[in-house]
């Protein structure tokens, strides 16, 4: 028990001092306050560590209703309301499902040829599975480029900073089939599961919630399909169910990093056999790069598609920079 109460106070005081800082100032300020409260570390350790994440235990307590007060008050509302927020940790887990992270991947996808059938591992609520239904917008310095669906422009509109010199090569896809798979899928036609989505949220991220409603909706009138477990498992009894004329482009944006060490080249190799594999991810957080890890990476995530590397982008999408022929570290 003292391990696990060091562990928390470690983990909480990290995240108050490291990456809720410009993000969230609620958010670090409810994290110090962990940090140094024994009642509520003593709540926390009820709970499995993947289960006492502080993005998890927070959105859990605005969503069972604390709202966005101080710390004190917040701490406060959490030891009236432990059974609570233990039971609903137990049964959520965080599923960042942002709509943005298409602008950061549909230069890569611009490469692959259509008709494209989409199947996405960890699909969340499938909101990146409609790359073709939203509207985007890269500026750079100097340039802006804008791409719309074929019937207009779309109301969710994703704007990407462009880093560098190069603006990016895009058009818009021509997706006929979509699918994901997830250990616990959201249904975006459920209030219950958008609420959800909307609530992780961090507060003080301006504008991610409202997208993530409006692309929501979008995917509420032509619901994805989706199915609940493990990725290798499901893998090829999905893929078999795409279009035959389409090719099929399997995704792994941001989820790779939420899959033990030990099988994740499993997943990579499953989904490089099923089609072409699109994906963002941190560069040292795997050896499936075309010519091993890169080295002397500067920020961002990788884009890659078949393992080829195009660009270094931020993780949610916010920026994009072309980037390829990166110095790698051969395996």
């Amino acid at each position: 028990m003292p391990d696990e109460i060091s562990a928390i106070v470690e983990r909480y005081r990290r995240f108050a001092v490291v990456e809720a800082p410009g993000r969230s100032d609620l958010y670090a300020a409810w994290a110090s306050r962990v940090a140094e409260d024994p009642a509520v570390q003593r709540v926390l350790v009820r709970l499995p560590g993947m289960r006492r994440q502080p993005p998890l235990v927070f959105a859990v307590s605005r969503l069972l209703g604390s709202g966005d007060v101080d710390a004190e008050a917040w701490s406060a509302w959490l030891l009236e309301n432990a059974d609570a927020v233990v039971a609903e940790c137990l049964a959520r887990s965080v599923q960042t499902n942002e709509p943005l992270r298409c602008a950061a991947l549909l230069p890569a996808l611009s490469l692959v040829d259509g008709p494209i059938a989409l199947l996405e591992i960890g699909a969340s609520a499938g909101l990146c599975l409609y790359p073709d239904r939203y509207s985007y917008v890269f500026t750079s310095r100097d340039d802006e480029v804008r791409l719309d669906p074929d019937d207009g422009p779309s109301p969710v509109v994703l704007h990407c900073s462009v880093r560098g010199e190069r603006m990016p090569r895009v058009r818009m896809p021509e997706v006929v089939w979509r699918a994901g798979i997830d250990l616990n899928p959201l249904d975006v036609r459920e209030s219950r599961d958008v609420d959800w989505l909307a609530g992780l949220v961090w507060p003080g991220e301006v504008g991610r919630a409202e997208r993530i409603r409006a692309a929501a909706g979008i995917a509420a009138a032509d619901p994805p399909l989706l199915r609940s477990g493990d990725a290798l498992a499901l893998l090829a009894e999905v893929a078999v169910q795409a279009p035959a004329d389409a090719t099929l482009v399997v995704s792994t944006p941001g989820v790779l990093a939420h899959i033990p060490r030990a099988i994740r080249g499993e997943v990579i190799a499953a989904a490089r056999a099923a089609g072409r594999w699109l994906t963002i991810d941190d560069p040292a957080l795997h050896d499936g790069w075309r010519g091993g890890i890169p080295i002397g990476w500067a920020d961002g995530f990788a884009v890659a598609l078949d393992g080829e590397i195009t660009a270094a982008a931020d993780p949610l999408g916010r920026w994009w920079e072309w980037r390829p022929g990166s110095e790698t570290n051969a395996p």
